[in-house]
């Protein structure tokens, strides 16, 4: 059986307040892109008592690609799963903020669901995904929204983007989530603000969304701030890293025209008829 991960910006990043769980609370918007990865899951056929993984795409190992076997193991756990063959080809970059490793994962639930005929819930997806990492809750619905929490408590939001164009781009290098953030300093008894109502008028938009961890970022990359510009200057109306980089993308109302980026991983997509993604609700 098959399916398709797909990836997802954030538009507008903010850090609010430190929880005494460690992690902390943000308001972003989550955007559903059209980039997909593909995974495939078999049930082992014969007396193999041993599930296999192998990966495409991206040079991978097992560490990499943990989530999707703790996907697994979390309903193994509940369900004593059949052994699985497990086969990942990644388009979406590794290390990237763009979502990948959480998509998989939510997508590896949702397909172990149908294959094995778990009949699982709502609050029991919810349970699963929330145990395998923040983002994970989004691909359940996958669908523009305001994430505030730990990106696990999400707000609908009816608004198309149809008539936009994206363009991706991301350096030869990776940034670690949890590396950022340990650099990312909140001010003292000081609370972020979070995003508010969505403002429909796109050209609003670099006036009021920002993400947080540019500033820390692009000083250790500058080369990102260099692109962001560069986004800018071919006619973006909002352009921004997405998630803790190290990716950053532009949106644009024409179709984009970037040039002089060949040594640069680059995607660019229409919008047009991208959504509805797929979702489990």
């Amino acid at each position: 059986m098959i399916c398709y991960p797909n990836a997802k910006i954030n538009l507008g990043l903010k850090v609010l307040s430190q929880r005494t769980d460690g992690f902390h609370n943000l308001s972003s918007y989550f955007i559903p892109i059209p980039l997909y990865d593909i995974l495939e899951v078999n049930i082992v056929d014969g007396l193999d008592d041993n599930n296999t993984i192998t990966y495409s795409g991206c040079s991978l190992n097992s560490q990499s690609t943990d989530l999707v076997l703790q996907a697994y193991e979390l309903l193994d756990n509940d369900f004593n799963l059949p052994k699985v063959n497990i086969h990942l080809h990644k388009n979406i970059p590794i290390g990237s903020g763009l979502g990948g490793g959480s998509s998989n994962a939510t997508f590896m639930l949702m397909l172990l669901n149908e294959l094995c005929d778990l009949k699982l819930t709502k609050d029991q997806f919810l349970k699963y995904a929330n145990n395998l990492g923040s983002d994970c809750t989004f691909f359940l619905f996958n669908t523009f929204s305001l994430a505030s929490g730990v990106g696990d408590v999400l707000q609908p939001i009816d608004f198309s983007f149809n008539d936009y164009y994206i363009v991706v781009l991301k350096p030869d290098f990776e940034c670690s989530t949890k590396d950022i953030f340990s650099r990312f300093k909140l001010k003292k008894n000081k609370l972020g603000k979070s995003f508010s109502d969505f403002s429909i008028d796109s050209s609003d938009w670099q006036k009021v969304l920002s993400n947080d961890f540019e500033s820390i970022v692009f000083s250790l990359h500058p080369i990102l701030k260099k692109l962001k510009k560069n986004l800018y200057d071919s006619g973006a109306i909002y352009s921004g890293m997405t998630g803790s980089g190290a990716s950053v993308y532009g949106l644009f109302k024409t179709p984009p025209k970037i040039n002089n980026l060949d040594s640069f991983w680059k995607w660019e997509c229409s919008l047009k008829g991208a959504i509805p993604f797929k979702s489990i609700f």
